[in-house]
């Protein structure tokens, strides 16, 4: 059996592209001589398409979507996500074959953590039909069906399913795709079936799809692996005879007592096998970590640039490691030509500032604006002077100069249509080292999930394919330069230090006691606990970016602004016996100078 799996990039709400872009797959995938294709989960309406469930005429125009793909469907066999149902709606796979709907799978198992909001709007399956499509039935599930042992797979693997389709929209983090891969061979090993899982490819808001279908046999095996973060056609043949035999010695286990699901067969009437010439499978290999973490920022720049229709955008280059990798994205991203720099230097801009800023624009095609601050800066200073009368200069006059940039930069976006960039790192973001309405200030954030680290990584990384970053740049003390001679790390702990403590609060949750115990300074510990605590309204007002991380600032982690709860990196205080505890006072940590 010959099967495609076609990861496109589906965009949330263009029923009419999503339907013409599953149409011409079908119709590439025919030609090929396949048997079945099978498409991502959702893939009419897009993902996540969110509270448009909301809207009656959306899932009724997803439906009407859903049947011109059935009449323009020859006689392969089609796997397409959509929604169905009125009152109550479903998660949805349709098998279309021979130009109508030949049957429905409804979701069993509806994620609702991290980025995942399904239980809000849908409700859960209860059947696991059998399609007797072949010689031998197949089964379709749906992404989360498929993670977790047990279950719909289990269920039709056991009822004679030789081939199971899970369709997908699984959004990427770094270095997911091994877990996915283990899990997929665990789960064709145990269940003696063949496995053809599609995801999805695209950038959708924060997430980005990696694509990377797979198809795995049942002695866990991979069989073809698409490329990460293209669209394409993974195509794959599959001995059913193989797997039939392997049945004989072992079968899947039998579900637990109460976890039984029904298994109604559909018939389709007889196949006829496609005339057909060999064909490669499609065998691609997994990109580099770094590489990795890089396509997806590029592909998610991209996508929310180009499908929010904008043409073009604009960076705030100062010469700082964090503009310059951004400026770099976007290059790759949407090509020199639609990505504009401005420079914007102040009374306390570096000498060398100024050079590693022209030497990356220069080396990146980009011919950058000038638009030097003093002046508006210094008007500033003196229309407040009245109002500040006896007050020394402190972070004030400092966040004047990110806010006034960041003003420099929206008119430059509202003159000309250029969508701003910002430059912000997850470290920064963390701790509220950010100006509000200065250098936060804009409509993408392409590394607001990437810690200061990284940054460096991703950096070198990129010189690898022909050097941007100039070694200064590379080995220079980050620095905001709002005042002389600042430094990060006048404010900041070493930043190996604190993206390492950020690990361990912010994506895994330990309590500052345990990451104490890891063999951090308590001090350190509890000063940028407080921090990350107190900067969520900051974070609350910043604008979507790229996840790359299993836990991203947003969707996947919703803390209250307002919230008294303070961890403690130090083991309560025993009492005495016999002696009232003593009630101790802390002195509030002060905050970041930005």
């Amino acid at each position: 059996m010959r099967i495609a799996m076609a990861q496109i990039n589906a965009v949330v709400g263009d029923l009419q592209g999503n339907t013409r872009r599953i149409c011409e797959a079908i119709e590439t995938a025919a030609a090929h001589g396949v048997d079945l294709v099978a498409f991502p989960e959702l893939a009419i309406t897009g993902y996540p398409p969110e509270d448009l469930l909301l809207k009656p005429d959306f899932v009724a125009a997803n439906r009407q979507a859903l049947q011109e793909v059935a009449r323009r469907t020859p006689a392969v066999g089609v796997v397409v996500g959509f929604v169905d149902g009125d009152d109550h709606l479903y998660n949805a796979a349709a098998l279309l074959y021979e130009g109508h709907v030949a049957g429905v799978y409804y979701k069993h198992r509806l994620p609702n953590y991290g980025v995942f909001d399904e239980k809000r709007y849908f409700q859960p399956g209860v059947a696991c039909p059998l399609f007797a499509f072949t010689p031998a039935p197949i089964a379709i599930t749906v992404c989360e069906d498929i993670w977790a042992p047990g279950g719909p797979p289990q269920a039709a693997a056991r009822a004679g399913a030789l081939l199971l389709v899970n369709i997908n929209a699984s959004p990427y983090h770094a270095g997911k795709w091994r877990q996915r891969e283990e899990m997929l061979r665990t789960r064709a090993r145990d269940y003696a079936t063949t496995i053809a899982y599609v995801n999805l490819v695209g950038g959708q808001d924060e997430l980005v799809f990696d694509g990377m279908s797979l198809m795995v046999d049942h002695r866990g095996n991979v069989v073809a692996r698409g490329p990460q973060f293209q669209e394409g056609l993974v195509y794959g043949d599959v001995d059913l005879e193989a797997v039939a035999e392997a049945r004989r010695t072992g079968g899947p286990p039998a579900a637990p007592p109460g976890e039984e699901i029904a298994t109604p067969t559909v018939a389709l009437g007889p196949h006829r096998p496609s005339r057909r010439g060999a064909l490669p499978p499609t065998l691609v290999p997994p990109l580099e970590p770094l590489e990795e973490i890089y396509q997806a920022l590029v592909l998610g720049t991209r996508d929310y640039v180009r499908k929010n229709r904008f043409r073009d955008v604009v960076i705030g280059l100062s010469g700082g490691i964090d503009s310059a990798l951004v400026a770099a994205v976007a290059v790759d991203a949407l090509g020199p030509e639609h990505v504009h720099v401005a420079f914007m230097p102040s009374p306390f801009t570096s000498a060398q500032s100024r050079r590693i800023a022209k030497t990356v624009s220069h080396r990146l095609g980009l011919v950058p604006l000038e638009v030097p601050i003093d002046p508006i800066f210094q008007a500033f200073r003196e229309t407040l002077r009245p109002a500040f009368a006896g007050q020394p200069e402190d972070v004030t006059e400092e966040n004047l100069q990110a806010r006034i940039r960041g003003t420099v930069l929206m008119a430059l976006s509202n003159k000309f249509g250029w969508l701003v960039l910002t430059t912000g790192n997850k470290s920064e973001l963390s701790v509220g080292y950010a100006t509000l309405y200065g250098d936060m200030a804009g409509g993408f954030a392409v590394i607001k999930d990437v810690p200061k680290t990284l940054v460096y990584q991703l950096a070198r990384w990129r010189n690898r394919r022909g050097e941007l970053f100039p070694q200064e740049l590379l080995e220079r003390a980050p620095t905001a330069e709002l005042r002389p001679g600042q430094t990060d790390q006048e404010t900041l702990p070493p930043y190996e230090v604190l993206d390492a403590i950020l690990e361990l609060y912010v994506e895994q949750d330990l309590p500052p006691a345990r990451i104490a115990e890891r063999g951090f300074d308590p001090d350190v510990v509890e000063r940028v606990v407080a921090m990350v605590d107190r900067s969520e309204y900051k974070r609350r007002q910043a604008p979507p970016g790229v996840k790359i991380t299993p836990k991203a600032f947003g969707k996947d982690r919703r803390l209250p602004i307002t919230n008294w709860f303070r961890g403690s990196a130090r083991p309560p205080a025993q009492p005495v016996e016999g002696t009232p505890a003593r009630k101790t006072s802390k002195s509030r940590t002060s905050w970041p100078s930005r």
